[in-house]
């Protein structure tokens, strides 16, 4: 690498300059803090575990993702986690299983890709999340939805969502019905992610599969809308089985909930989104600003995590990641920040104030001698005593 590459970052991988760092840590204090009001208790695990931690159970999903090193103390296989939930759920089995009986956890920390997740975006987000252990009724699904809206609200980054709700059970339970092999399952399921018609039609004729069967997996690409799309799933999956059903019946509840508790929210059903359909074991959930069509934050249930670690429980959760959050947020105006410059000087009177200004929350910056900066304010001595006066001209130590 020449001295003119030596500067450059790995596709993907971005940095945080003083603006955007400043944006980003005060988001991260106010989500943290918010996420503490709601009763979730802040975990933080390490950056790097044992592959086979990592990966364990259905986290095996995120291998392709995980950048792999060997352990120079053990010889070990190790991880840098592209994924914080399940670290969290090892956590919550592990160490925290008799705390309570329902755990509330949130967390927060940078993680890496090593293949970006969509178009332009990072391979090194900062994962933001919650989870709920110990419960498995729609209550909990609603309360993470709920919760996930709140911070989204707090950010002040969006000042509308749109939620996409569905259920892999869905489509769980009529792959299962019909009978698909895994690989007629997972091209099916890749055509049904990009609701490719036509693409979906031709699998299903080469299935051969029966005629109730076929119907009901084509009716899953057009199930998608408001709340009525519920009572059009009613009759044409009518005679999928009792998995399904009570999919649809817990879609029901929780839209109910939700328009009771978040009227104002804009709620899409979508009866074939299967977002994390290897993961996810229920109701899965994306939070997306209108007119765009990468989600902000999304969620689901995963109820089988914990079985992998010595403690089988019901769970469910969201994430975002942070810096994307903070994009979204104006270019905050930090000309009319106070800052106050004072000549170097080892005046104990002087330090005792730089030290009380700085303790009030106040910028205090040393003019290095024989060096200019700009400030809005300057600390003098006026009659023996440092005072601070507005200056707005630039000054030479």
């Amino acid at each position: 690498m020449t001295i003119k590459e030596s500067w450059l970052l790995p596709e993907g991988i971005d940095e945080l300059l003083p603006q955007e760092a400043s944006q980003l840590e005060c988001l991260h204090r106010s989500l943290v803090d918010r996420m503490r009001s709601w009763g979730y208790q802040l975990v933080v695990p390490p950056l790097v575990e044992y592959l086979d931690s990592l990966l364990t159970g259905t986290a095996k999903t995120l291998d392709i993702q995980t950048f792999k090193l060997t352990d120079q103390m053990s010889g070990r296989m190790l991880g840098i986690r592209a994924d914080m939930t399940p670290q969290v759920a090892r956590i919550a089995a592990h160490k925290m299983r008799n705390q309570a009986e329902i755990l509330r956890l949130c967390y927060i920390g940078s993680v890496l890709h090593t293949l970006p997740q969509g178009q332009g975006t990072s391979r090194n987000p900062i994962q933001l999340g919650a989870e709920i252990y110990g419960h498995a009724g729609p209550e909990s699904d609603v309360e993470s939805i709920e919760m996930m809206a709140d911070l989204l609200n707090v950010t002040g980054a969006v000042s509308e969502i749109a939620l996409d709700i569905g259920h892999v059970g869905i489509y769980r339970g009529l792959a299962e019905y019909a009978g698909l092999t895994s690989t007629q399952e997972e091209a099916l399921f890749s055509a049904l992610q990009r609701k490719a018609a036509a693409e979906i039609d031709a699998l299903l004729e080469s299935f051969e599969l029966a005629d109730e069967a076929h119907q009901m997996l084509q009716a899953l690409a057009e199930l998608n809308g408001d709340r009525s799309v519920l009572e059009q799933a009613r009759t044409k999956l009518a005679k999928a089985p009792d998995s399904v059903q009570q999919a649809l019946a817990t879609l029901n509840t929780i839209s109910e909930m939700l328009s009771q508790r978040l009227p104002e929210l804009v709620i899409n059903l979508d009866l074939a989104e299967l977002r994390g359909y290897h993961y996810h074991t229920g109701v899965v959930f994306a939070a997306y600003k209108p007119g765009s069509a990468q989600s902000i934050a999304a969620g689901g249930r995963y109820d089988d995590i914990g079985e992998h670690f010595g403690y089988a429980q019901p769970a469910t959760g969201f994430s975002l990641d942070l810096k994307k959050i903070a994009t979204l947020l104006p270019v905050s105006d930090q000309a009319e920040a106070e800052v106050i410059g004072v000549e170097w000087h080892n005046d104990p009177a002087l330090l005792d104030t730089v030290a009380s200004l700085r303790d009030a929350g106040k910028v205090v910056i040393y003019q290095m001698p024989g060096a200019a900066v700009t400030t809005s304010h300057t600390l003098v001595n006026q009659a023996g005593h440092w005072q601070v006066t507005e200056t707005g001209t630039q000054t030479r130590g």
